[in-house]
Formats: C-alpha cells, sequence, structure tokens
C-alpha cells in the first residue's frame, strides 16, 4: 500500500517526460482527459504516480526504490529543470507515468543527473521549462 497523502513532500529530483490528455493542442490530438476528468494538453498539468491505490497498482514506483507520498486530483507541485533555472507549477490531472517501466533510466545535462520518471507533464508545462523534441528531462519536484 502506498504512503498516505500527509505532510509536505520534500525536493526530490526526478526525470520527466510529456504526454497528451484533453482537446487537441500543438503537437497533440485529441485525447481522453485522464484519471481525473479534467486534463489539457494545452494547460499546466501533470501525472504522478500515486494519486490513488489503482493507480500506485500499476505504476509501481516502489518497484524502483522511491517512495512517493499520495498526492491526488487538483495537487500543485513545482517543477524545475535542472539545466536551467526555470520553475514552473503544475496540478495533478493523470494517473502516471508508470514508473516501474522506467527503473534506472537516467537524464542528465551540464552534470546535473536525475534517475527514474515519477512525473509526466503536459506539453504546455514541459514547453514552458524545455524543449519538447528532448523528450525527457531531469527535474526538481517539491510542494
Amino acid at each position: 500500500m502506498a504512503p498516505p497523502d500527509v505532510g509536505v513532500m520534500a525536493p526530490t529530483t526526478a526525470e520527466t517526460s510529456w504526454f497528451c490528455c484533453g482537446s487537441g493542442w500543438g503537437p497533440c490530438g485529441s485525447a481522453g482527459g485522464g484519471a481525473c476528468g479534467n486534463c489539457q494538453s494545452g494547460s499546466r498539468h501533470c501525472a504522478w504516480p500515486n494519486t490513488s491505490d489503482a493507480c500506485f497498482a500499476i505504476t509501481r514506483p516502489d518497484r524502483c526504490g522511491d517512495s512517493l507520498l499520495r498526492r491526488t486530483c487538483g495537487h500543485t507541485f513545482y517543477v524545475r529543470n535542472l539545466c536551467r533555472s526555470t520553475e514552473i507549477a503544475v496540478r495533478i490531472a493523470d494517473c502516471g507515468p508508470q514508473t516501474d517501466l522506467w527503473c534506472g533510466e537516467r537524464s542528465c545535462c551540464s552534470g546535473n543527473c536525475a534517475t527514474n520518471r515519477l512525473l509526466d507533464l503536459t506539453p504546455s508545462a514541459y514547453s514552458a521549462i524545455g524543449n519538447l523534441s528532448s523528450g525527457i528531462m531531469p527535474v526538481a519536484i517539491h510542494s
């Protein structure tokens, strides 16, 4: 069972990628509204692997050694690209990524590295702090 939604999440580093949801926007066609029902590619939304017991059972970040607090739909995270100083606020609007498929994956820039995909960002959020063509980037996450 996943840890409950209590306390403030200490800053952590991880990888992030991007995904499409909701109405068509930028590189995305129309897609579903995500686990929360309101996900939009054109908004600064994210997917978190511990939004519910059902989500956690699919994403299994614990298999990569990550113990993540439960954060539910609408929770705000602050995400900073480790390659830049830009930080943005994003709100949880979906479940994901399937972290256990990416255990040990590592991305770096200028000696700043992160492992394990713990967050997916919408194209709007991702492009605010990085280049969509990079696919994945190392980030710092806190709430």
